[in-house]
C-alpha cells in the first residue's frame, strides 16, 4: 500500500511538472512567433510582407540584405549606425558615471533633502518619458541642442540616474565600517569610492551600464521628437531609420525588416556580453 501511494505521488509530480513545462512552452511559443515572423519577413524575395502566403513568405531570398548594402539610395546606412554607436556609448559612459555618484551619495551620506529626493525620483520613474517631451524640447531649444546628437546624449544620460535605486541597493550592502577604516588610513571620500566601494559593487555597475547601453541603442522617441533625423538625416539613428524605411517606401518593408534583424543581432550580442561579463565579475567577487 505504501509503495502504491509513493508511486501515485511520483506520477502526480510528473504530471504537474509536465503540465508546467507545457504551459511554459506555450507561452514561449506565443512570444517567439512574432519574432520568427519578422525574421522570415526579412528574407521575403519580393521585399514586401503583404505578399505572404498566409503567415509565411512564398519565396525566400537574400535580396533585401543585398539591397541594404548595395543600393545607392541607402548610402547613409553606415552613418546611421555610427550615430547610434556614438549616442549609445556617450549615454552609457555619462549615465553610468551619474548613476554611481547618485547611488553613492544617497547610500553613504545623510542630508535633509535625501528622503524627499528619493521619493521624487521614485514618483518620476512611474511616468513614461514622452510625458515630459514638450518640456525637454523647449529646454533643448533654449540651449541650441535641437537636431544635434549631443542633445540626445545629455537627455538620455540625465534619465539614467532614475535607475539608481538598483545601484543604491548594492551600495547599502557594504558595511560603513569599511569606509570608516579607510578614513582612518587617510583615504579621502573620492579615494574610498574609487578604490574600495566601486570594486565591491562592480557586478551591479556592469548590469546598469549595459542596460543603459542597450536602451540607448534602441533610442526612438527622443530621436524622433528632438531631431527627426535632421538636418538631412544626419542625426538619424537606427531605430528611427528602420521605422522610416518600413513605412516611408512602398515595397521596402523587407529591407526594413532586414535592418531590424541586424539591429536585433547587435542588441542580442550586447545582452549576451553583459550576461557573460556580469557572471565573470560575480566569480571574481
Amino acid at each position: 500500500m505504501i509503495e502504491k501511494k509513493k508511486r501515485q505521488i511520483r506520477i502526480g509530480e510528473a504530471v504537474d511538472t509536465g503540465a508546467t513545462y507545457a504551459v511554459l512552452l506555450l507561452v514561449a511559443a506565443i512570444f517567439f512567433f512574432p519574432c520568427l515572423w519578422l525574421i522570415l519577413a526579412s528574407f521575403s524575395k519580393s521585399g514586401s510582407i503583404y505578399s505572404f502566403d498566409g503567415f509565411f513568405p512564398k519565396t525566400y531570398s537574400m535580396d533585401t540584405f543585398r539591397k541594404l548594402f548595395t543600393d545607392t539610395s541607402l548610402y547613409n546606412y553606415p552613418r546611421w549606425f555610427k550615430n547610434t554607436l556614438y549616442v549609445a556609448a556617450g549615454s552609457c559612459i555619462l549615465g553610468t558615471f551619474l548613476t554611481i555618484l547618485t547611488a553613492y551619495t544617497m547610500s553613504r551620506f545623510t542630508f535633509r533633502a535625501r528622503k524627499p529626493l528619493m521619493k521624487a525620483t521614485m514618483v518620476l520613474g512611474m511616468f513614461p518619458s514622452f510625458m515630459g517631451m514638450t518640456a525637454v524640447y523647449l529646454l533643448m531649444t533654449q540651449f541650441g541642442l535641437i537636431n544635434r546628437l549631443t542633445g540626445l546624449i545629455l537627455i538620455y544620460a540625465a534619465g539614467a540616474p532614475m535607475g539608481y535605486l538598483t545601484q543604491k541597493g548594492f551600495f547599502d550592502t557594504i558595511p560603513k565600517a569599511i569606509d570608516e577604516a579607510a578614513k582612518i588610513d587617510g583615504a579621502t571620500p573620492s579615494q574610498i569610492l574609487k578604490n574600495v566601494t566601486i570594486p565591491m559593487v562592480m557586478p551591479s555597475i556592469t548590469i546598469c551600464s549595459f542596460l543603459t547601453l542597450t536602451n540607448s541603442f534602441k533610442l526612438f522617441d527622443q530621436n524622433l521628437a528632438l531631431t527627426a533625423g535632421e538636418p538631412s538625416n544626419n542625426s538619424q539613428m537606427l531605430a528611427l531609420n528602420i521605422f522610416d524605411t518600413f513605412y516611408g517606401r512602398n515595397g521596402w518593408e523587407g529591407v526594413g525588416q532586414a535592418k531590424a534583424v541586424i539591429f536585433f543581432i547587435i542588441v542580442a550580442v550586447i545582452a549576451l556580453a553583459q550576461n557573460r561579463l556580469t557572471r565573470s565579475k560575480e566569480v571574481q567577487q
